[in-house]
């Protein structure tokens, strides 16, 4: 690898099997479009939809439409005990040693707390939040009890389903389904929203106003996740909140608020592929109720025990209570991702974002 040997080198780690592949090579394009080459040697990591790692030589733009798998690309495994790559290019076996990991990989299989995990097994830094940070802030269901013995800070109410009690078909409700139907109707009835507990960007996710439509909703959410919550529905605009870590000092951005538009949520189609949702930065709120947010998203990130960013997302009921949805330990870095907008607005341009997260 060409590169200053005094430099750090940073893998930046993009692809993977989680649904959001297409949202992480988005995310990766911003970053290595922005990341200081003149102060880090720069190695893409992509990992193909089937998991296979490969070391990648060629154009950031074939990572931003899709076709990197046909551009330049050599087998690489990770050195368990040199904290480093081994690239496999021309016959020989070339290591390269990694000082800093930057992942722009979405839901499973990285935010999830795998790749940190097997980073720290080799011994390579990894920005962001740890292993254990990771896994538990990716399951909603052990995030919400954790701040409710932690903050006190309202949530949705929930009853959580998992997939070896509540067997489900598609075209037909069993009636362990329909018994989960009949005590959620009665805690908080319709609408409501169904959502696997370890899936990113709303993946999987359904607004149910119906009983008819309960079935599916479970159903599409169990193909994710063999944990799912189904949840009271809080009305009110959906208020975002970036939290960047470094070395114990906080910068808490934002809030931005989500005006969905003419989607019933802020599902996956509405965050990255249609242009029906709009935001307001800075939010509509009060100057104390913005600075109430703000407090109420660090309380969370603390409680949670998160290290380098997050986005804290809560929804703002009419009688002006915050309720806390969730946080993402690995928000998108897209050109209209909330995290990289915020921070912006607070004055931290993207590459300085991205030279803070390395260090």
């Amino acid at each position: 690898m060409k590169g200053h040997p005094d430099m750090k080198t940073v893998a930046v780690l993009f692809g993977g099997k989680s649904s959001e592949y297409e949202v992480s090579l988005s995310s990766a394009y911003g970053a290595l479009s922005n990341i200081n080459t003149e102060k880090y040697n720069v190695v893409k990591l992509g990992i193909t939809r089937e998991g296979q790692f490969w070391y990648y030589c060629d154009s950031i733009e074939k990572i931003a439409d899709g076709t990197w798998t046909d551009g330049e690309k050599y087998p690489v495994s990770l050195d368990l005990t040199g904290g480093g790559l081994i690239v496999f290019r021309d016959g020989n076996a070339e290591h390269i040693h990694i000082d800093r990991v930057l992942p722009m990989i979405h839901g499973k299989f990285c935010e999830d707390g795998t790749m940190q995990g097997m980073f720290a097994v080799a011994g390579i830094s990894i920005a962001g939040c740890d292993c254990a940070s990771s896994a538990v802030c990716m399951d909603k269901a052990i995030t919400k009890a954790i701040i409710d013995a932690e903050t006190g800070i309202r949530q949705a109410w929930t009853i959580v389903a998992d997939a070896a009690d509540c067997p489900v078909l598609e075209n037909e409700e069993t009636p362990e389904i329909a018994d989960l139907r009949r005590r959620c109707e009665r805690k908080f009835g319709y609408p409501m929203f169904v959502k696997p507990s370890r899936a990113g960007s709303s993946v999987g996710a359904s607004k149910v106003k119906t009983a008819a439509a309960f079935n599916k909703a479970m159903f599409v959410a169990f193909a994710e996740d063999t944990k799912v919550l189904v949840e009271e529905c809080i009305g009110g605009p959906e208020i975002e909140v970036a939290v960047l870590e470094e070395n114990g000092k906080y910068t808490v951005a934002g809030p931005a608020e989500i005006d969905v538009g003419s989607s019933e949520f802020y599902d996956y189609e509405t965050k990255y592929v249609s242009d029906a949702s709009s935001y307001y930065l800075p939010s509509r709120l009060s100057e104390e109720k913005q600075q109430e947010v703000r407090d109420k998203a660090l309380a969370v990130f603390k409680a949670l025990d998160c290290r380098g960013y997050s986005r804290v997302d809560f929804f703002l009921r009419k009688n002006g209570e915050f309720v806390f949805n969730e946080i993402n330990t690995l928000p998108g870095f897209t050109p209209i991702s909330m995290y990289p907008k915020m921070m912006i607005h607070h004055g931290i341009s993207y590459a300085e974002i991205i030279d803070r997260l390395i260090g």
